[in-house]
Order: C-alpha cells, then sequence, then structure tokens
C-alpha cells in the first residue's frame, strides 16, 4: 500500500532520540564523581523507563492495512475513533458554504494515520497554525493548529469532501503524505498525527451519514457516509 511503513519510520525517529539522549545522560555520569554516582544508580530506572517508551511508541504508531469496502458511492472514515460530533455547519474555504460535519476523536490509544475517505484528486491544501487546545473539544478547530485538505471525488464525480487534521493538547505535529493535486484512492494512507487529536469530515448536504453519536470507527474501513 502506498505510504506503507511511513508511520514506522517516525516511530524510529524518536525511539532513536530518546535513545541518543539516554545514552548521553549515561556519559555525563563518567564527567563527575558526584553527578556520576548519582546519574549511575539511576541507570537501571533509566533503561526500564526507556524500554517502556519504546514499547508504546511503537504501539502507538501501529499502522495496520485497511480493509477498505469496494462498493461505490462510498466515504470511508478517515481515521480511527470515536464519532462525537454529527451536526450541520459552515466550512467556506473548500466546501463553499453550509455542509454536514462528521467530527472524530482520536485519543492516544487509537491508531493515528489517517486514511483517504473517497478516490479522488487533492483539490485543496491549507495548513493554518494556532494553539494546542485540548482535542476533546469539538469547537477546537477554530482555535488550534490544522491542515484543511479538499478532495474532488471521482465518485460521485467532482463531489467534495473536506477533511481537517487538528492538532491537540499533546498532539503537536501534523505529518501530511500528501500534497495539492495528487492523486489518492479511498482507503489509502494520506497522514500522521502524532499523539491525541481529532479529525473533522465535510460532506455535502445531499450525503446521507451512516455513523452516530458514540459509534467507533476504523480509518479507511468504517463506511462513515454513501451517496444515492
Amino acid at each position: 500500500m502506498k505510504h506503507s511503513g511511513k508511520a514506522s519510520v517516525a516511530a524510529l525517529k524518536l525511539i532513536g532520540l530518546s535513545g541518543v539522549a539516554v545514552l548521553v545522560l549515561l556519559a555525563v555520569a563518567f564527567i563527575g564523581k558526584f553527578l556520576g554516582t548519582l546519574v549511575l544508580g539511576l541507570a537501571g530506572l533509566l533503561g526500564g523507563l526507556w524500554v517502556l517508551f519504546v514499547i508504546f511508541i511503537f504501539y502507538f504508531f501501529r499502522d495496520p492495512e485497511a480493509t477498505t469496502p469496494a462498493a461505490p458511492k462510498l466515504v470511508v472514515a478517515p481515521g480511527h475513533g470515536k464519532v462525537d460530533t454529527v451536526d450541520t455547519t459552515t466550512e467556506p474555504e473548500f466546501m463553499g458554504g453550509e455542509c454536514q460535519r462528521v467530527s472524530i476523536f482520536l485519543s492516544v490509544f487509537d491508531v493515528h494515520v489517517q486514511n483517504a475517505p473517497v478516490t479522488g484528486r487533492i483539490a485543496f491544501f491549507k495548513h493554518s497554525p494556532g494553539q494546542y487546545l485540548n482535542a476533546m473539544r469539538a469547537d477546537c478547530a477554530k482555535f488550534n493548529e490544522n491542515v484543511l485538505i479538499g478532495i474532488e471525488s471521482v465518485e460521485p464525480r467532482e463531489t467534495k469532501i473536506g477533511l481537517r487534521l487538528i492538532a491537540g493538547l499533546i498532539a503537536r505535529r501534523i505529518v501530511p503524505f500528501i500534497a495539492q493535486n495528487d492523486a489518492v484512492q479511498r482507503g489509502e494512507r494520506i497522514s500522521l498525527i502524532q499523539f491525541g487529536s481529532r479529525v473533522d469530515v465535510y460532506l455535502p448536504k445531499n450525503a446521507k451519514v451512516k455513523v452516530q453519536l458514540g459509534d467507533r470507527v476504523v480509518g479507511g474501513e468504517t463506511i462513515l457516509a454513501s451517496f444515492e
């Protein structure tokens, strides 16, 4: 699958940096007699904590293959998490006005690789800097750093589907795998948000939403909406 392994690369980078930090700290221990005695006494604890950190990072950056439904005119969930908002909103930049919104909250225990909800072309891409409020707030997109992605679907043809990736209190880095004008396939990996975050999906008013509040969804697999 396209972009497979990118989450693992991000995990290995974090593990490598943390490992270097531990080694530097242990090296400093040999520099000074008193500092060395203290830090060497904590060497076992530091090593144990680093092992736990490595295990968590590999767990967090897991990247399962999506079993994407093949039926036509479907919109699949772009992220793994819990649906906590289904409403009508206004998104002027890509959708051009009133539209439906389905918002998915990703906790630190959810998979954080995002998938394309439809097959189409990346027609809009905009990064907006901002704050890092708790992503549990459904309105955090107004304030937090986010990336708005607009996809022109091929099925139904040229239908607009918007996707907003939102950083949270802990998630302070959004890593897109795609750029404007790229072609994407439904279920394809398109981004990674590190740690807790939120994904908003903007749908045309004629889309039939298939999920309800409280539903758990799987990125690239769960049917979020359909078109007649």
